[in-house]
């Protein structure tokens, strides 16, 4: 049996800058409130006829890591896309990397596990690769946030935390079974769908009913957050996640190189740092200069801790995300 190696990494962020100011001259709020609640002072937003789509930044990113994996596009055996804000309602937006990589025919998969979307698709590709089944696997997270998001005083809560950009990951086969990903953990939890949710459009409102209803205060439109019950579930299971997969391969807190977090807010990353005994220089966030980019998160500061040389040869590398569903998962990957 394989194990599955990450070989190359790649990231892609709108050139948009959106600071706090930015916002607090849309809605009532501030540089101030932003940053004591969530860590942030910008983030990346598409500008809208400037050519970035979900897609098209999935590509962006993949292009880079396919190039630092040594491969050809046409090299990639199968497309495993995470995101919750793909192009359209269907296709899903794998199919279009495939057609803007010119990759031959091969399976494309959307991961529909929003913030913990890429710790689903890592998972999803080891699994292929150690089956033998296919040899190298693309991995994106991408999201589009800012064309559904309220930017009014009433969506604050929600609209101040959420940025665009794309991460993306290339597995491939390792032999040695002590490199590459050692194992992954992942959980749902249904009974709390609805409170981190987008409930409309959907089939259960569907065209038709909207149209008729036309109703400019429906707030269905725009996604929901239930901010504290998200931010207790987090910190609790981030930190349970973590250790299930250090328990599983015998580790301890103190074998952690680098913990990479979904980066949903600065709050809980240092929830969960303070709570391992983890310094700054053992765990990785951006969140600062980004916003959550939910799937793309994690694939976004994994290709940054690994550019700023944070990330080693022979490291064990922890990745971690919570989000909606609840879903959340985590990795164990000795580099």
């Amino acid at each position: 049996m394989y194990n599955s190696r990450i070989v190359g990494l790649g990231k892609y962020l709108p050139d948009n800058i959106v600071t706090n100011n930015d916002l607090a001259e849309k809605m009532d709020t501030s540089d101030a409130w932003i940053q004591e609640r969530t860590g942030i002072k910008e983030r990346r937003h598409i500008v809208k006829g400037q050519g970035d789509t979900t897609a098209s930044m999935g590509v962006a990113a993949a292009r880079i890591a396919i190039k630092r994996a040594g491969l050809q596009p046409q090299d990639i055996d199968m497309i495993l896309f995470a995101t919750l804000s793909p192009d359209y309602y269907f296709p899903g937006s794998g199919v279009i990397v495939q057609e803007l990589l010119d990759i031959p025919t091969c399976p494309a998969m959307d991961i529909r596990n929003q913030c913990s979307g890429f710790v689903y698709g890592l998972a999803t590709a080891d699994q292929f690769i150690k089956s033998g089944m296919y040899k190298n696997v693309l991995v994106i997270g991408s999201e589009n946030h800012s064309g559904g998001l309220d930017f009014t005083t009433r969506g604050r809560g929600v609209s101040v935390i959420f940025g665009d950009g794309a991460g993306a990951a290339v597995l491939t086969r390792e032999e040695d079974n002590k490199k590459g990903v050692l194992s992954s953990h992942l959980h749902s939890e249904g009974k709390f769908a609805e409170e981190l949710s987008l409930i409309g459009p959907s089939t259960n409102r569907w065209v038709p009913e909207i149209l008729e209803a036309n109703d400019p205060e429906d707030v269905s439109y725009y996604p929901y957050m239930n901010g504290q019950l998200v931010f207790k579930n987090a910190v609790v299971r981030f930190s349970e996640v973590i250790m299930e997969g250090l328990t599983q391969n015998n580790l301890g807190p103190d074998a952690i190189d680098m913990l990479v977090p979904h980066q949903a807010n600065l709050r809980i990353s240092q929830f969960v740092q303070k709570k391992f005994g983890l310094t700054d220089d053992q765990v990785y966030n951006n969140i600062q200069r980004y916003g959550n980019t939910t799937a793309g998160s994690i694939p976004i500061a994994l290709t940054e801790a690994w550019e700023e040389g944070k990330i080693k040869s022979g490291d064990l590398v922890v990745l971690a995300a919570f989000g909606s569903g609840f879903t959340w998962g985590s990795s164990i990957i000795r580099w």
